[in-house]
């Protein structure tokens, strides 16, 4: 079952660190504050806020250099859809905008899914919803989202324009991405692709397939995302 209530303190931590980064306020090469300063400034104990450090090093944030501390490192140019972070998580403080095709709503799932999907899933239905991810005015990407209808109460109800749906599970469900599969060909643009793209239809786009597994046992995301490699190429540790 998923847990609505008290997030854990080194998630907390975490989040105002990485909001500090991604927002310019360390930058590249910068140390972040020793792990006494951190003790003292939020009342944590050590082993908290080593947890809260060490996610931040996993997903490429900082280097932790023995006897220096923890190194802030550039934020990279490409764009991170292939990052367990997310996507605005690693674009950081760039000038990404989220606009909502098809609000979220419960739908059934497609006779013909991506993925194998559990009987607990058929018999929940989908939460469904579009999107497109917009860099500098520029779309991105089309992402289709498919949440399980499990344990996540009013999602259909929350705010998702200009919003990071990894950041609304983590924030209000805690809900943390672990990691996942995906597949990944090039194909033709059709003509619903090429209108939100700004493309022409038979245009190359790329298209991944994702199935993202989560803290909660049995619970996975799934998501058919569009990508237009015009002008960024991707990247990501996944």
């Amino acid at each position: 079952m998923v847990r609505t209530g008290k997030i854990p303190h080194y998630r907390k931590l975490y989040e105002v660190l990485r909001k500090h980064i991604t927002e310019g306020i360390y930058s590249e090469g910068d140390l972040l504050p020793s792990e006494n300063e951190l003790c003292q400034v939020f009342g944590l104990t050590r082993p908290t806020i080593r947890q809260a450090l060490g996610k931040l090093a996993g997903e490429g944030y900082i280097i932790k250099h023995q006897g220096k501390g923890s190194i802030v490192q550039r934020l990279p140019i490409d764009i991170g859809i292939l990052s367990v972070s997310g996507t605005t998580s690693a674009i950081g403080n760039r000038n990404l905008k989220t606009k909502i095709i098809v609000k979220p709503h419960l739908v059934p799932w497609p006779g013909d899914f991506i993925f194998l999907l559990s009987e607990l899933e058929k018999e929940s239905g989908c939460i469904y919803m579009e999107r497109l991810r917009l860099l500098d005015e520029v779309p991105i990407f089309y992402d289709i989202s498919f949440l399980p209808n499990i344990n996540l109460p009013r999602i259909t109800s929350r705010q998702f324009e200009d919003r990071s749906l990894f950041q609304i599970l983590r924030e209000n469900y805690n809900i943390e991405i672990r990691g996942g599969e995906q597949r990944i060909r090039a194909i033709n643009s059709s003509a619903r692709i090429g209108k939100f793209l700004k493309l022409k239809k038979g245009d190359p786009v790329l298209h991944l397939e994702r199935k993202i597994e989560t803290n909660v046992n049995g619970l996975f995301l799934y998501s058919s995302i569009y990508c237009n490699t015009v002008r960024h190429s991707i990247f990501g540790r996944f």
